[in-house]
């Protein structure tokens, strides 16, 4: 049960890109970004739409095992973050080789930076509390 004034940070699936032909149209309309564990295509969608997001973790990273760590990091990421995030867009996240030895703070890092290159994060005051956070003007 959540309280009143409290955010709720769950990550549904409606919040998520599945099918393929998502994924291609985001990769060849979008625009991208490249750090340095994260590679970050973005397409804008138009305003007053969520924003989803989709992730691609290739066998280049390793095995499953691997994969999936660096999956669920990305998950964890972009659940505490999307009360920032614009809405309209649709996100893909690329895992690097690098993210399989990345720490999550590196892995938080990376995608923080490329997703305010990329112009998708609000801006916003600072606060602990994303519910209490407002818009600067």
């Amino acid at each position: 049960m959540i309280r009143q004034g409290r955010t709720k940070f769950g990550f549904a699936r409606a919040f998520r890109l599945r099918r393929s032909s998502e994924f291609k149209l985001v990769r060849e309309s979008g625009k991208s970004w490249t750090g340095t564990y994260l590679i970050l295509l973005t397409l804008n969608r138009g305003a007053g739409l969520p924003s989803r997001v989709g992730m691609i973790t290739t066998r280049r990273l390793g095995n499953a095992v691997v994969r999936n760590r660096v999956r669920r990091r990305m998950r964890e990421i972009f659940r505490l973050n999307q009360h920032q995030m614009r809405d309209g867009y649709w996100i893909v996240a690329i895992a690097r080789a690098s993210s399989a030895s990345a720490a999550y703070q590196e892995l938080e890092r990376d995608w923080l930076r490329l997703a305010e290159r990329a112009s998708i994060l609000e801006i916003m005051s600072h606060g602990s509390n994303p519910a209490d956070l407002t818009p600067s003007v």
